[in-house]
């Protein structure tokens, strides 16, 4: 059954606040993520909408940022709709400060800039690798052949864990943040949670020098993580380490698609390609997650009462027009510092490098192999929301002589 659970206006909420709004399917999301999400800003800065158990959604860049950093208020200890969506915590993400850090130091060591540095060259030997698989055949599907290889083999290898599962994990991951369905999603969850407790009960008895390993050995405030903790932690590891980096590459290779100029200004000149990808980073924003409000408290003027949800679209926060000048438009030479995608304050994404080395070498391999691609006539391209903006289909096609040319420059 679609988790659409309705439940009664609370009395302190306003009327003209409350929409029927179901962050699973967002009028428009099919054909256009972005434009549908921004259309919540010409309504109420924040409203409250009775799905999914009823919760709270914030709309402008200055709200997210507040949400999302003040964490005596708003805990992120509940992230994920429903609430009992995810059958254990996941730290650190679900932990707020000073638990957090002790949690996030465990994962730092594995999202090092040094351990990202030696990454470089099997990121690039893999993008190449795929690209010279479909190149000659003028067109592909972009997020089956490249998307869901690249950053997903690179983790896998990270984590120790066959690749020729990798399909069964995909399922679980794209369930877990993006399936409607309550019980399919809690279901996924559990799925990579037994599977992984297996692997590390494994890793306990024959430790590798994998991630996996890592996280079983790690230590917070002078003690070993208990089994719980590990679990937790994998699992979070996992569900992110499988999806998120695969829908942004994607969206991007969407926008490229359709804007030749942005294309061009890459090719020339390829040292903006950093600078541009923060940008493009900061106009597809990914997730849609949710806090716990701690206590009775106040937001712009409303009353938000203890145990209420408030959603944090980082989708929105790129698209502000308060927050950034025309933020529909790319602009390679913006300053993008301040934006939300990676989160902000102490729960900033401990991956967020990994993430840009993964975008970059999929950038610098791709222009220089296929230069001139576009979304091929008649292939709908399919966009998805939910905890996670997501693309399930793009279909790109290009001239063949383009690879032929590149060679022989």
């Amino acid at each position: 059954m679609t988790d659409d659970l309705q439940v009664p206006v609370p009395p302190h909420v306003p009327d003209h606040l409350v929409r029927d709004f179901d962050f699973n399917h967002v009028p428009g999301a099919d054909e256009d993520v972005y434009g549908a999400w921004r259309q919540l800003q010409d309504g109420p800065e924040i409203f409250w909408t009775p799905r999914h158990g009823g919760h709270w959604v914030v709309t402008r860049a200055e709200d997210v940022e507040l949400v999302q950093t003040d964490y005596e208020r708003f805990s992120h200890e509940v992230m994920t709709l429903p609430r009992n969506a995810k059958p254990l915590r996941t730290p650190p993400i679900q932990y707020d400060p000073p638990q957090h850090g002790g949690y996030r130091k465990v994962l730092n060591r594995a999202f090092s800039p040094r351990v990202v540095a030696g990454l470089q060259q099997d990121l690039r030997d893999l993008a190449t690798s795929l690209i010279e698989g479909f190149a000659e055949r003028g067109e592909c599907e972009f997020v089956s052949e490249f998307a869901r290889h690249l950053p997903i083999v690179i983790f896998l290898r990270m984590v120790d864990l066959p690749m020729e599962h990798r399909e069964l994990f995909l399922g679980w991951a794209e369930a877990a943040v993006r399936s409607p369905d309550a019980t399919a999603k809690r279901a996924a969850y559990q799925q990579a949670i037994d599977y992984l407790s297996e692997v590390i009960s494994e890793r306990s008895e024959n430790p590798g020098d994998d991630l996996i390993s890592m996280v079983i050995a790690g230590v917070v405030d002078g003690r070993p993580l208990d089994h719980d903790e590990v679990l937790g932690m994998c699992t979070l590891l996992f569900v992110g380490g499988l999806d998120t980096v695969a829908g942004m590459i994607s969206f991007i290779a969407m926008f490229l698609a359709e804007n030749s100029s942005h294309r061009r200004q890459l090719i020339e000149s390829p040292e903006m390609i950093p600078q541009a990808i923060d940008e493009l980073l900061r106009r597809h924003g990914m997730s849609n997650t949710v806090r716990l409000i701690t206590r009775d408290t106040e937001l712009q003027g409303l009353q938000l009462k203890k145990g209420e949800l408030i959603m944090v679209p980082i989708s929105l926060h790129g698209l502000d027009d308060r927050r950034w000048v025309d933020p529909l438009t790319v602009d390679f030479t913006r300053d993008t510092r301040g934006h939300a995608t990676f989160g902000t304050g102490p729960h900033r994404c401990p991956g967020a490098g990994l993430a840009r080395a993964e975008i970059r070498a999929f950038l610098e391999e791709w222009l220089q192999r296929i230069p001139d691609f576009s979304i091929k006539p008649g292939e709908k391209v399919e966009t998805v929301t939910g905890s996670v903006n997501g693309v399930r289909r793009l279909v790109l096609t290009w001239p063949t002589p383009s690879l032929d040319t590149v060679r022989h420059c």
